[in-house]
């Protein structure tokens, strides 16, 4: 399957400023978004993937449906979270992959005024 382009930072960026309470900031000195100060993507050190909150049964699912696209490290091996290749994964998956660590942490509030938006 071809991918349209490479997702970058800028590609995070769009899809986070449209989610209530999105704040932009550096997690481990790397660009970041949290939510109620809650960690949400970090761009990882290497500049060219991310570390994405999500629980181990999307992470399962991820990995499973597209590896070329969604891993994880040792590192992540116990904690909440996939990592993923910006050269590699769809806009649609990146859309809701940022979107469901969004609606994990964000609460309802804001998770309403998201949805009265859309």
């Amino acid at each position: 399957m071809p991918h349209a382009s490479k997702a970058t930072w800028d590609s995070v960026r769009r899809v986070m400023q449209r989610l209530p309470g999105a704040v932009e900031g550096t997690s481990y000195g790397t660009a970041a978004f949290h939510v109620r100060r809650k960690f949400l993507v970090r761009l990882r050190e290497d500049g060219e993937t991310l570390a994405v909150r999500c629980d181990f049964d999307e992470r399962d699912a991820r990995m499973a449906a597209d590896p070329k696209a969604f891993f994880i490290t040792d590192h992540y091996k116990n904690y909440p979270a996939v990592c993923v290749r910006l050269a590699a994964v769809k806009a649609t998956d990146l859309k809701s992959v940022l979107e469901s660590a969004w609606r994990r942490e964000a609460g309802s509030r804001l998770i309403a005024e998201l949805d009265g938006k859309d």
